[in-house]
């Protein structure tokens, strides 16, 4: 995949992640447990690969605004709701702290410059 199509791809991706987040919340909280949990299990392979995609598009000259560190806390905080099947604290999270993150990025034109 060459650098454009990366950054094409990275920030199309950032910019679904507020309503993919809603989803995953409106399921948690409708207990639609095996969507949420796959609609989680997504979001968890996306946020890898753009922690990777950031690693390539920085060492390839471009500015990836991302914070990854901070999607890493969430991943922590998410996996441990989920272990204490606090499914309404997962969704909270979802929508109260991960939409709005990923809103903000995109609202700051944090995507790949």
């Amino acid at each position: 995949m060459e650098i454009k199509e990366l950054i094409g791809s990275y920030n199309d991706y950032v910019k679904k992640i507020p309503v993919g987040a809603i989803y995953i919340a409106n399921y948690l909280r409708e207990d639609n447990l095996n969507n949420a949990l796959t609609a989680i299990k997504d979001f968890s392979e996306g946020v890898l690969w753009l922690s990777e995609a950031s690693d390539l598009l920085v060492k390839n000259g471009a500015e990836a605004a991302l914070n990854i560190e901070q999607i890493q806390e969430f991943l922590i905080e998410v996996n441990d709701g989920l272990e204490k099947q606090d499914y309404v604290l997962v969704a909270d999270m979802f929508e109260y702290e991960i939409a709005p993150f990923f809103e903000a990025v995109v609202k700051a034109n944090g995507t790949v410059q």
